[in-house]
């Protein structure tokens, strides 16, 4: 069994015992129910930087990336280092996130918030909505073609963006539907954890223009995102890069500023 299929066998135990707890209808009279968001796809469009800063704690492939944050502060850090979005983990076993670090994020920003999460179930949906997110994201190595339509129009439904994430051409094909917004290209082989840009560029031209392009894991520098944006990408999706420094959004920052100065 390979980590995503174990991650997703966990996930769904997970989620049946908080079905079991909490009724989604619950979720409903949530305050953040009725908030409009704000669309991840429109700021990135309408972006000249694209990036998405992620909050990560730890993953599989790296134990430990920084245990020590605060996740408001990351993202008021990420918020005035000016990226277009904040990518935050919720899970635990795996990445060491909660719901909590969503709900803080938001009480602290107003950017577009991504719940990144392995979901399996149109109940967390309505929790990433209730919990204050903007966006969702769908996997379509752990979906079937009818769960992510059935999932994707839901999230429409709660206006909520999706960013759906692919790792090759079979499931690029499988996934190309209207109720999507954006297209994540993850460069990082499940299999063996390899990172490899070369997986976006060659994707980028099966990618109907009509959907924003991400590019997702291992880019940690502007040189990578110069490239990419030759490949028609206009999101990109850092974490680590700025998670394993002290102050992740002064980071953000650096790195933000580095690029303003190579473009002008």
């Amino acid at each position: 069994m390979n980590i995503l299929e174990k991650i997703v066998k966990d996930k769904r135990k997970e989620v049946a015992l908080k079905k079991s707890i909490v009724p989604s209808t619950q979720f409903e009279q949530s305050v953040m129910f009725e908030r409009k968001g704000a669309s991840l796809a429109s700021a990135l469009r309408n972006s000249s930087i694209g990036i998405i800063a992620e909050h990560k704690r730890r993953s599989p492939s790296k134990s430990t990336i920084n245990q020590n944050t605060n996740v408001g502060q990351v993202a008021k850090g990420y918020q005035k280092a000016g990226v277009c979005g904040m990518s935050v983990l919720t899970d635990i076993k795996y990445f060491g996130g909660s719901l909590e670090d969503l709900l803080l994020a938001r009480a602290s920003v107003d950017l577009p918030l991504l719940r990144k999460e392995f979901i399996v179930d149109e109940y967390q949906i309505v929790e990433a909505k209730a919990y204050g997110a903007d966006a969702i994201l769908l996997i379509a190595a752990i979906l079937t073609k009818n769960e992510i339509k059935t999932f994707s129009e839901l999230a429409k439904s709660l206006n909520m963006d999706v960013l759906l994430e692919v790792h090759n051409e079979g499931e690029l094909q499988k996934s190309i539907m209207p109720s999507l917004d954006m297209f994540g290209v993850n460069n990082r082989n499940l299999k063996t954890f390899e990172v490899s840009l070369e997986t976006s560029k060659l994707l980028s031209t099966m990618i109907p223009n009509d959907f924003v392009k991400v590019s997702e894991s291992g880019i940690s520098s502007v040189e990578a995102i110069k490239e990419l944006r030759l490949f028609g990408y206009q999101g990109f999706l850092i974490g680590e890069n700025f998670m394993k420094t002290d102050d992740p959004g002064k980071s953000a920052m650096t790195f933000i500023n580095t690029l303003h100065k190579e473009d002008s």
